[in-house]
């Protein structure tokens, strides 16, 4: 587990001061994914894997003062910029693994996770710990602010339904790890895969 955490700080270290400088436009993208999770004033919600936050200050307006606001992120650096760029405020970073998260069981009402599930090196394990944390009939939000074809055109590699996105393999990952697909958008703009937390 350690070398799989040590891959992903090596791909995110040298990325995380000019992240944001990189996807500038990417805000009304972030807070409409947010909007779709259905959250609630005073709700309790994570951003899993949150990066340099730019989901916070959406999840905070959507659960209001009275709410709770988790970022977890494995890279300090992220965490850094996140803090640099004032979202800290938006709700708490906590430096952690999401395949072991330090939240007890059932306690958030959703997670939010962008960009997450091609960089956990153990899908099934992370997609269990977030159900893990989130009370049944919860939600979980795996969104990219484009879709699997532009993000692949952007790499230079053709589209494959070898990706874990895809939603034949994606389904029923995430039924294995005590979700239920609910909603399922693959387009330029963005891709959005909405579960809920089953039983």
């Amino acid at each position: 587990m350690a070398d799989d955490q040590t891959h992903v700080q090596d791909f995110f270290t040298p990325r995380a001061a000019a992240w944001d400088s990189r996807f500038p436009d990417d805000g009304p993208v972030y807070a409409a994914a947010v909007g779709e999770l259905g959250l609630r004033p005073g709700g309790a919600v994570l951003d899993a894997g949150c990066g340099t936050g730019r989901a916070l200050p959406a999840l905070r307006k959507a659960v209001g003062p009275g709410g709770a606001v988790l970022g977890a992120d494995l890279t300090p650096p992220m965490l850094d910029a996140a803090t640099r760029a004032g979202r800290g405020t938006s709700g708490a970073l906590l430096l952690a693994d999401v395949a072991r998260l330090p939240l007890r069981t059932g306690v958030l009402d959703a997670v939010f996770a962008a960009g997450l599930i091609s960089h956990l090196p153990q899908p099934a394990r992370g997609l269990s710990e977030l159900a893990r944390v989130v009370r049944p009939g919860g939600r979980l939000a795996l969104f990219h602010p484009i879709g699997r074809a532009a993000l692949a055109a952007r790499h230079g590699r053709d589209v494959s339904d070898d990706d874990l996105r895809a939603k034949p393999r994606l389904a029923p990952l995430l039924a294995d790890a005590g979700w239920r697909l609910d909603a399922y958008t693959d387009e330029d703009s963005r891709y959005l895969a909405l579960a809920v937390r089953t039983g």
